[in-house]
């Protein structure tokens, strides 16, 4: 497996930066899923920034790109992130979890509802995979290791659980409704329908929910990553992301390429990383922190 850091450790304590090292450089970047664009964009910063600041050691040049990533990730980050603030959003505050199979989904819900509880939150959880008995039986081990209820059905569709556990938050005055979904690909249309199906029955219950739609990133997919950000945000317009499974790759380069790619005020805030499988294991995003773990 290519391993970024070892590459790069061996770069940075080369002697004197030449053409080679650059071209070195590059080639890691490339490896680690940064992708062909971002890379481009960052050797060009990095080859400017060298030049004007007369930069001659590899030392200097690593602090340099640390620096670039840096700034360029800053873009992901939200300016208030609903994982270390407490919501101004009238109870029950709505999350609908969405993503593709395998991606840790329900995993994640776990460490939310974990990580929200430790907040003082109350917390509902409901079970909108209705296409699997396992995945509503994952949930609902995961609402027993929190003390959480799981509102499920058997028989019905993701909406009507929706529904039900919206009607259910606001009995229960609960704080945080996490609402699970099946997985899905992007270009399976009659699935993608049935999210935007999801989202309208919640905001016609609980006008301005779901108020987060978040998207739930496997980080050993690379490239393939961006295709489905783009193609979530587009049907569902995503308001958050959290990538997985970091602690399995060496690479995770791939956040660079989504900060480059990803324009405009309403794309998707970058909320955390999940680093294992503990309910514990979820970081809040923090640019500055992301690169220098990356680039050192």
């Amino acid at each position: 497996m290519f391993d970024l850091r070892k590459t790069l450790g061996a770069l940075f304590k080369a002697n004197q930066p030449d053409e080679a090292w650059f071209l070195a450089l590059e080639e890691a970047l490339l490896q680690s899923d940064v992708g062909l664009p971002t890379t481009e964009a960052l050797m060009v910063a990095l080859r400017r920034a060298a030049k004007l600041q007369k930069t001659a050691s590899t030392a200097e040049l690593q602090a340099l790109l640390i620096q670039l990533v840096a700034e360029l990730l800053k873009t992901l980050e939200p300016n208030s992130n609903p994982l270390l603030t407490s919501s101004s959003i009238a109870h029950p505050e709505v999350w609908l979890i969405v993503g593709v199979n395998g991606a840790g989904k329900t995993t994640t819900i776990g460490k939310l509802c974990h990580h929200f509880q430790n907040q003082g939150k109350s917390i509902l959880l409901a079970a909108g995979d209705t296409f699997r008995a396992a995945a509503r039986q994952q949930l609902q081990e995961w609402g027993l290791r929190n003390h959480v209820d799981v509102i499920t059905q058997d028989g019905a569709d993701a909406a009507a659980v929706a529904h039900d556990a919206i009607q259910a938050a606001l009995s229960r005055q609960s704080d945080v409704l996490l609402i699970d979904t099946a997985g899905r690909l992007s270009t399976q249309d009659h699935l993608m329908a049935e999210l935007k199906k999801i989202k309208r029955v919640i905001g016609k219950i609980l006008p301005g929910a779901p108020h987060h739609t978040l998207l739930i990133l496997d980080g050993n997919t690379g490239q393939n990553g961006l295709s489905q950000v783009k193609a979530f945000h587009a049907a569902l317009g995503l308001s958050d992301l959290i990538i997985t499974k970091l602690d399995g790759t060496a690479k995770g380069g791939v956040i660079c390429a989504l900060a480059h790619l990803l324009q405009g005020p309403e794309k998707p805030r970058l909320l955390g990383l999940g680093k294992g499988e503990s309910l514990g294991d979820l970081v809040v995003f923090n640019a500055a922190h992301y690169a220098a773990e990356l680039f050192n």
